[in-house]
Formats: C-alpha cells, structure tokens, sequence
C-alpha cells in the first residue's frame, strides 16, 4: 500500500451539511484560520502540503484565494482534459484519487496530503485505503444546505484526542463549534 495517508479536513453543521449554492454557509473566520494552518502547516521547511478537491470545489473557491497558497493544489475531475485548459500553471488535475495519490508519491517534497471536499471526494477518500484521519469542525448549529459530508462509520472511524487539536468548545458570535479528530481503524 502506498505510503501517501489521506486526512479529510471539513466542516459540518448539525445536519451535516457542509455548503450552499457552491459557498459556505457561515462565516467563521478563527475556522477557516484553522482549515488553512492545518493544511498548509509542515514540520520540514522544505516541504509542502497538498490538498485534493473535486472540481466544484475548486469552482466554489473565490478567484484571490485560487490556487490555495503554500500547497500543492489537486483537482479530481471527469473532464481533466477541459478543466486542465482553465486553472492556472502548478495546479493538477488528475481523473480520480488514485492518479492524484500515485502523483504525491512521485513527489518528494509533499509533507501532508488534505481532502477538501466535496462529498463525494470525501466519500471516495473514506474509503479508500490510505485514508487516515477526519479533522471535523461540528458546528453546533443547523443550517441550510445542499451539500453534505458524508455519514461517518464509527465503526471504521474512531474520535481520538490530538495534542496540538483544541477540544474545548470554540465561539464565533452566536455560533459554538468543536474541532473532532476521528481515525480510521
């Protein structure tokens, strides 16, 4: 098996949902912060994280913060060939996770690999055998959505306590959220 480990990092509120109408459905600053240490940080200064997304994903990104900065920016799409014609030079697009993984291997300086999303990218990644660890923010609140994180298996994933990972509740405002490892068995 390859060596590249999957980590999911999401958001959801209380129905699971994870956007709207291709954006997010708050708006949580010390959150999306969190998303983007944990995807960006790495411990060897010559090394970079990536990041795979499906391509409604990259889509959903706003144009200044497209490619995300200071990582290796991956696009899984059926129509590779066409979206690779309209993403700016250094950012791959591969038809699936396993090209995507097989790329990351071939590459030595990549430290960390993150899923972003969407659904059914995470769906592909929680089952796939390289995946790793969820990192889920559970936003303790209900909005409307019409993307989902998928259900998660608590009997292939188990929540697990991270040292550098607060386990205290967060608050933005009038929202409160918890920031939850889980990990495959």
């Amino acid at each position: 098996m390859s060596q590249v480990k999957l980590n999911l990092i999401a958001a959801a509120c209380d129905n699971m949902g994870i956007g709207v109408n291709g954006a997010l459905p708050w708006r949580l600053k010390k959150e999306m912060a969190y998303f983007t240490t944990m995807t960006s940080k790495v411990s060897e200064p010559t090394k970079v994280n990536a990041v795979i997304m499906g391509r409604r994903t990259w889509d959903c990104i706003p144009d200044k913060y497209r490619p995300l900065q200071d990582r290796v920016n991956i696009v899984l799409t059926h129509n590779v060939d066409s979206v690779k014609e309209n993403v700016p030079e250094g950012v791959m697009v591969f038809p699936g996770l396993d090209e995507a993984i097989k790329y990351i291997e071939g590459r030595e300086d990549i430290e960390s690999t993150w899923v972003i999303g969407g659904s059914s990218i995470y769906r592909a990644a929680m089952t796939h055998p390289n995946c790793g660890k969820i990192y889920l923010t559970e936003i303790q609140k209900s909005f409307d959505c019409d993307t989902f994180f998928p259900n998660i298996d608590k009997q292939q994933f188990h929540l697990v306590d991270e040292e550098q990972i607060p386990g205290e509740k967060q608050v933005e405002g009038n929202i409160s959220y918890y920031f939850r490892v889980y990990k495959k068995l």
